[in-house]
């Protein structure tokens, strides 16, 4: 949430809770266009395209901002890529990576829309299709992945992510004998892993790549981390482009192949320009040896990644109160696992915060909800009406 020397965020906030009621989520606009500047200034040897995993935050005024910035997008469906073309991005900067196949293909191709196969099946469908280019890609799992659990890591023998990499020389011949050519190379192992694991995500992908003669261009996927919390260590761009670069230089020199690489950053772009204003609307407890609960007028079905993940996302309690007390924040939601303070990726565990004295009625921001948060919801449950969503 965007705020100035006159105007600080309690100020704010009252006043966009006041104007448009709570549970609210407000997307700073120059935080998304400035993260996406910075991202479009990396340099890689044989050039880079940018990518916006619309799958992060669909909100049409975030995809319109980063259309007009010139990023490319990325669809993790036939409806997302659907989604992007009624807002009138172009349909050659979409590439759509999806585990369902496409319901509307043909329409997709039509418009241009760059398809990923994830499977032999999609791939034979798309050579099925009278509308159908000459030129694919395919998403390759390379038999590793790396998330911070298991429900993040998309990579691996758990993963369904992806072509199961002893399968290429069958997709290739395929490919082939219909006279397909595939030029473009997925590979995407997970969320939020050690940020010292993309050398060798790289290494992997790479390895993929020498026995895909025809591929000129190489999809890393998204999976960069923000700090949610102090303990965690962000993605360190900069240093990971320049390791990427050093690594398709190297691999330039042994197979005279310059492959330019794309990258998909969706929690990356936008997650830090977000914040949900909630209320406190009930302060419970469970006895002297128990816990001291506030209950906020949001949930899972608003805000669903503490439940799934164990998800840490810094609060503020916005009262004047000088005394600092432990609270345990839930969700509106009749379900035991609608925790918002849970333990570091234990959805199972509790973890208390010391936070401002809050009395029935303060305002409870909850930062870092601009990425997999409005998006990624149990919309409609307990038939509660989901947050307002507004662009700033």
């Amino acid at each position: 949430m965007e705020t100035n020397e006159n105007q600080p965020v309690g100020v704010v906030a009252h006043g966009l809770a006041a104007r448009h009621g709570t549970p609210l989520y407000v997307y700073s606009s120059d935080g998304i266009r400035a993260q996406a500047q910075q991202l479009m200034s990396l340099q890689m040897p044989y050039g880079l395209t940018v990518r916006y995993a619309i799958k992060a935050n669909p909100h049409t005024e975030i995809i319109r901002l980063l259309a007009a910035e010139g990023l490319h997008f990325d669809a993790s469906s036939s409806y997302e890529a659907s989604h992007l073309l009624q807002r009138g991005v172009a349909g050659e900067t979409i590439s759509l990576s999806s585990q369902q196949p496409a319901h509307n293909l043909s329409e997709l191709l039509k418009s241009g829309v760059l398809y990923v196969a994830t499977s032999m099946r999609q791939l034979e469908l798309f050579a099925a299709d009278p509308s159908h280019p000459d030129k694919v890609g395919l998403r390759v799992n390379p038999g590793v992945g790396h998330g911070h659990s298991n429900r993040l890591t998309t990579g691996g023998e758990g993963a369904s992510f992806g072509l199961w990499h002893e399968y290429v020389p069958q997709a290739l011949k395929f490919a082939k004998a219909q006279g397909i050519t595939i030029d473009r190379l997925h590979v995407h192992v997970g969320t939020g892993g050690d940020p010292s694991k993309w050398g060798d995500i790289l290494d992997a992908a790479l390895e993929i790549a020498k026995r895909m003669p025809d591929v000129t261009s190489l999809d890393i996927g998204g999976g960069f981390k923000i700090a949610y919390s102090d303990e965690d260590t962000a993605a360190d761009m900069p240093r990971i482009a320049w390791l990427f670069g050093h690594e398709l230089s190297e691999f330039a020199e042994k197979t005279g192949r310059k492959l330019r690489l794309e990258i998909e950053p969706g929690r990356l772009m936008v997650a830090q320009s977000g914040t949900l204003i909630t209320e406190v609307i009930d302060i419970v407890d469970t006895g002297s040896q128990g816990y001291t609960f506030l209950r906020t007028n949001t949930g899972m079905n608003d805000f669903l990644r503490p439940a799934m993940y164990g998800a840490q996302h810094q609060m503020q309690v916005l009262s004047s109160a000088k005394e600092k007390v432990e609270y345990v924040v839930v969700g509106h939601s009749c379900e035991t696992s609608d925790i918002l303070t849970p333990a570091p990726h234990d959805p199972e565990g509790i973890l208390p915060r010391k936070m401002n004295k809050a009395a029935i009625g303060d305002l409870l921001l909850i930062h870092d909800t601009g990425a997999y948060c409005a998006s990624m919801s149990t919309k409609g449950y307990n038939l509660f009406p989901a947050a307002k969503e507004i662009v700033i």
